[in-house]
């Protein structure tokens, strides 16, 4: 494909998230060696009420075709509430592979006006970008509103189905035709897992239509290595406390009344901690103040170190797990399990969604039925209780499994397979 590719997600990083975080890496991804430009966008208000700043050309200061002969220049339309309600700030950014222009846009109170508003806005980027195709990351929002704009002005358009996007639509509330209408729609599907791939080619009746790329992890940046004792004690980390881990943001779909029962469970037989190396989501605070009250004592070991934009931070905390713990009802295929493996930690998991297709059970990790998550607790403690050179062996065993199977180069080939099928 030639020319500019627009990039539509709810979220982008640094916002909190796996959805944010491959929204990144995918778009450092298919912008692979664009060079950085010397002119930043400044801040818009397009049509909308905000701090403003000067008007610019944001689709002509992306530079088409002043980059390198690989990668394809990228715009990145990411809905947020920390601007005004239709507000937008512009800006280049440089990634590690190379560079994108990041549009924000500030959501209204009601995702029916930010919609409508979108459009106003992706038009006018239009006009100046001149986009070949369009990506929605993730079904609903973001891949409902690539296709829609897609159609509109004749565009190709792929989505990208990425965790339980397609059971939530699926399903009351949900809205099962806006779903179908979009993976029918667009011209590429992709999934995280081969799981969600055969849902959707299920639902559609179409074997084969969505093609499966999972997860991808930086084995230089998540990578093995003795725990920090500096960190542990500024953690408030106890000598003789195992840890039990989770990464990413904790809400009802990741398992939080599992974890904080086998907390309490591990508790009763040794010392120990939870150590949540992320944030806990605003809706899901009742749920665990709930747990404060019951539980003071145990919730007292309770240590949250709220969002960690680096990535490097993220795997000092994971160095200090003696146990990740992933107990999803749902997934589509966590990255925090992948980075925890990278770092050759003891992961026990549901068998929720694509995640079987990252741990063998017994040898790259354990996993127990989303049916018996109950057990979280007593099967925490088993493998607390195993050799330390069986631990070892398994984790050695987990980062060998990312490497070979969840690398950047591998899903690098796989967006470039997707790009050159673009009948653009």
């Amino acid at each position: 494909m030639s020319g500019r590719l627009l990039f539509i997600t709810e979220r982008f990083a640094p916002d909190i998230g796996g959805v944010a975080r491959s929204s990144a890496r995918i778009a450092a991804a298919l912008a692979a060696g664009r060079e950085p430009e010397a002119e930043a966008t400044a801040s818009d208000d397009v049509g909308g009420s905000g701090d403003g700043g000067d008007s610019g050309d944001v689709g002509n200061s992306g530079g088409r075709g002043q980059g390198r002969d690989r990668g394809i220049d990228v715009d990145v339309l990411a809905w947020t509430r920390t601007l005004a309600p239709g507000a937008m700030n512009s800006e280049r950014v440089t990634l590690p592979t190379g560079s994108i222009t990041l549009h924000r846009l500030g959501l209204f109170g009601s995702w029916d006006s930010s919609m409508q508003h979108t459009l106003n806005v992706l038009d006018w980027l239009h006009q100046r970008a001149h986009y070949r195709a369009v990506w929605g990351h993730y079904v609903f929002p973001a891949g409902f509103m690539a296709v829609w704009f897609a159609e509109l002005h004749g565009l190709a358009s792929i989505v990208s189905a990425r965790g339980n996007d397609i059971d939530r639509l699926m399903f009351p509330p949900g809205d099962f035709a806006r779903l179908r209408w979009t993976l029918e729609r667009a011209q590429v599907v992709t999934a995280v897992s081969r799981d969600l791939a055969r849902k959707i080619d299920l639902l559609l009746g179409q074997p084969g239509r969505a093609v499966a790329i999972p997860n991808a992890v930086d084995g230089d940046v998540f990578s093995p290595g003795e725990p920090d004792g500096a960190l542990r004690a500024a953690l408030g980390i106890q000598a003789d406390e195992c840890v039990l881990g989770f990464s990413g943001e904790l809400r009802h779909k990741k398992g939080t009344p599992f974890l904080l029962a086998a907390l309490s469970e591990v508790r009763r037989q040794r010392p120990a901690c939870l150590l949540i190396i992320g944030a806990v989501r605003a809706r899901d605070e009742a749920q665990l103040a709930s747990y404060r009250a019951a539980n003071p004592d145990d919730a007292a070991r309770i240590i949250i170190t709220g969002h960690l934009d680096d990535p490097a931070e993220v795997c000092r905390h994971l160095r200090l797990c003696d146990l990740l713990l992933q107990p999803s009802l749902w997934d589509g295929m966590p990255n925090a399990v992948l980075e925890a493996m990278a770092c050759e930690r003891v992961v026990l998991a549901s068998d929720a969604g694509g995640i079987p297709e990252m741990i063998r059970p017994g040898r790259e990790g354990y996993l127990l039925p989303r049916a018996n998550l109950h057990r979280l607790g007593s099967a925490a403690l088993e493998l607390l209780a195993l050799p330390s050179a069986e631990r070892r062996a398994i984790g050695v065993a987990a980062r060998a499994r990312v490497l070979d199977g969840f690398a950047p180069p591998r899903e690098r080939a796989a967006l470039a397979d997707i790009i050159g099928q673009l009948d653009v």
